[in-house]
């Protein structure tokens, strides 16, 4: 069922586009949702409500509505709206967020991942002191003068080792690394540039 096929028979109330629909993108919106919060149950939540609203506004989809974009750009939505819920407001980088919606829009399940498994991979294989350095920046979210104190380093040894991780991880899957290492990574809202 394409795009229009969908939307006609959302319009319809047809609840087999519904289920379809909901069997085309549950488990990626739930994994984005979870690189969210970090809460698999939260994440859960967040997509149910998506899907709930879906059905609700059905009526008003346009023709050349776009379902991916929108289910995952109302993740991004629910999931801000319960941080707000929460007097937790995570300030998202909306460079970030434009250049995920981009991402995953351009992306299948299946692709999405293949890549975040060989990105995954590519961390699993650094050297250990490049990979502890590069977590710690990115999982962490310590700034490279924080990890130099903690491993009792210089900081440019931290530059050294987080530019030879990029350069690994860039050279595995190129221009879809700030794509796949936001959806890792997203809660650190860290340039992911070398530097």
């Amino acid at each position: 069922m394409n795009n229009n096929q969908l939307i006609f028979g959302l319009k319809k109330g047809d609840s087999e586009a519904y289920s379809q629909m909901f069997d085309a993108y549950h488990n990626m919106l739930c994994a984005y949702a979870y690189e969210l919060t970090n809460d698999r149950d939260l994440a859960k939540d967040i997509v149910q409500n998506v899907f709930v609203n879906i059905w609700r506004i059905r009526l008003k989809l346009k023709d050349d509505f776009a379902v991916k974009s929108y289910l995952y750009r109302s993740v991004y939505n629910e999931f801000l709206n319960q941080n707000r819920n929460r007097m937790y407001v995570v300030p998202l980088d909306k460079k970030y967020i434009d250049s995920l919606n981009s991402f995953v829009e351009q992306e299948d399940e299946k692709s999405l991942e293949r890549l975040i498994k060989l990105v995954k991979g590519e961390i699993e294989n650094l050297p250990p002191k490049c990979k502890q350095t590069f977590l710690l920046s990115r999982q962490d979210g310590l700034s490279n003068k924080e990890i130099a104190e903690y491993l009792n380093v210089s900081v440019k040894s931290v530059e050294a080792h987080i530019t030879k991780a990029f350069n690994r991880i860039r050279e595995s899957v190129g221009s879809k690394m700030e794509g796949i290492l936001f959806l890792l990574f997203g809660m650190n809202r860290k340039s992911y540039s070398a530097n």
